[in-house]
């Protein structure tokens, strides 16, 4: 899971949090392992990431495939 390479680009890991200082040591770590990290705001959105995971797990166990990420894609 260091420096996971993708054709599309560097994956997307959501996080969110009350400490900012938190936030950013995190998002250091996931830099450091080649992920970017997209940041959610406060402790309220783990709601919203933990349905990813579900989302994630539904995929995997549908087509066997635990390869699958989330992007973030912007313009």
């Amino acid at each position: 899971m260091i420096n996971p390479h993708y054709e599309q680009g560097t994956r997307t890991v959501f996080i969110c949090g009350n400490s900012d200082e938190a936030k950013g040591q995190v998002t250091g770590i996931l830099t450091q392992f080649g992920w970017e990290a997209f940041d959610c705001g406060g402790i309220r959105a783990a709601r919203a990431i933990e349905a990813l995971c579900m989302l994630y797990c539904i995929l995997g166990f549908l087509r066997d495939e635990w390869s699958n990420v989330f992007k973030i894609l912007t313009r």
